[in-house]
């Protein structure tokens, strides 16, 4: 039997595939892919294995048992390939090279997954949708939109991630922990994407351009959210009122119309708003009353002063009559943004604010507020000649007139 190691000599040949072995047992083990035979039980989960060192290597799972032990970081593992893989880790060898690209791989299942960025291979398919993947994982993590499973739970508040990812980067919430920071600001984040994307202001790149004006962005997403502005795409639809719209940032805005949320709390007073700016101005402005009133932005032109810039830039437009602010239906122009929405509720036919009592709706808040006064009775308004009382100002305006 030595000898034929020398001489090469394969005498014990396989009547189903051909192949030849130098060793009797060699071939009855090979044999037992052909008649699917496992003779070797495992005695704890009853699974069964054509070769004994398979079922050897199988029963340290019940065990715990593992006897390969790195001699660098004392780590043990069931298999010696195993623990042959995790010593790359040490000698950074990479023994698997692409004969693509040349990029080298510490395990060879690693290379095969490469290998199908070049081949375009996807052998995994959702039995749902028929959606291909390259990598098992990847099929498993989409197959849990079908099924809606969110295996990842975060201990501190219960919520569940689909995936482990997702999960790491919310923990950040909870632990504050920002471990990519920026060589030139020091700036950290949660999350290195959002590092990548901040480096792009100290560097000033922006490769996405726009193929219809030229603008150019530093995220590709940027790019597909201002194409809308060309293509009038507007895919985020509300199922409330059917109102769409070309981010759906803004769709999650809107949506607080319909569901009274206001998610936004001052942590001085707790009182809540439904956009961020709107509690960023309100903090402001409580910011000045702690500060004795300090309003430091000027009017140049009437010395009347604001307690944050933007206040100051709506107030000048008064004095030099812009109105940067245009309907697209009929022209008219406005000062504000705010007061541009309002008007456009017109057109759209839009009403979304609803009276609780009655249903009835309106296009602006206001309206609303002086509505409800019809239901409660209150008349805020007095006239300081005869006391008499009014729901509106314009009415009280009108009554004076009498005097």
């Amino acid at each position: 039997q030595h000898q034929r190691i020398h001489t090469g000599m394969k005498p014990f040949i396989c009547t189903e595939c051909n192949k030849s072995f130098t060793h009797k047992s060699s071939l009855t083990i090979h044999q037992r892919i052909h008649t699917g035979i496992k003779p070797f039980i495992c005695t704890e989960c009853d699974k069964s294995f054509s070769h004994k060192t398979s079922l050897t290597e199988h029963q340290r799972i019940h065990t715990g048992m593992k006897p390969f032990i790195c001699t660098e970081c004392n780590k043990s593992f069931i298999r010696k390939k195993y623990l042959t893989e995790h010593q790359r880790t040490h000698t950074g060898m990479k023994p698997f090279v692409c004969t693509e690209c040349n990029k080298s791989f510490s395990r060879k299942g690693h290379l095969t997954e490469h290998q199908r960025i070049h081949t375009g291979v996807k052998p995994y398919f959702c039995n749902e949708c028929n959606k291909s993947f390259s990598h098992k994982t990847s099929l498993t993590e989409h197959q849990r939109i079908h099924t809606g499973m969110k295996p990842f739970i975060c201990t501190e508040c219960n919520k569940s991630f689909s995936q482990k990812v997702n999960l790491t980067i919310h923990q950040g919430i909870h632990t504050g922990v920002k471990p990519f920071i920026c060589t030139k600001c020091n700036k950290s984040f949660s999350q290195k994407v959002n590092l990548t994307i901040h480096q792009g202001i100290h560097t000033g790149v922006k490769p996405f351009i726009c193929t219809e004006c030229n603008k150019s962005f530093s995220q590709k997403t940027g790019l597909t959210i201002h194409q809308r502005i060309h293509t009038g795409m507007k895919p985020f639809i509300c199922s409330e009122c059917n109102k769409n719209f070309n981010r759906k940032e803004h769709l999650t805005r809107h949506q607080r119309i319909h569901t009274g949320m206001k998610p936004f709390s001052c942590s001085e007073c707790n009182k809540s708003f439904s956009q961020k700016i709107s509690l960023t101005k309100h903090q402001s402005k409580a910011f000045c009353k702690i500060q004795k009133g300090i309003k430091p932005f000027i009017c140049t032109e009437c010395n009347k002063s604001f307690s944050h810039k933007t206040g100051l830039t709506q107030h000048q437009r008064i004095h030099t009559g812009m109105k940067p602010f245009i309907c697209s239906e009929c022209n008219i122009s406005f000062i504000q943004k705010v007061n541009l929405t309002k008007h456009q509720r017109i057109h759209a036919g839009v009403k979304p604010f609803r009276c609780s009592e009655c249903g009835k709706t309106f296009t602006k808040k206001g309206h609303l507020a002086r509505h409800h006064r019809v239901h409660t009775g209150v008349k805020p308004f007095t006239c300081t000649e005869c006391g008499k009382t009014f729901i509106d100002k314009e009415t009280l305006t009108m009554h004076q007139r009498s005097h």
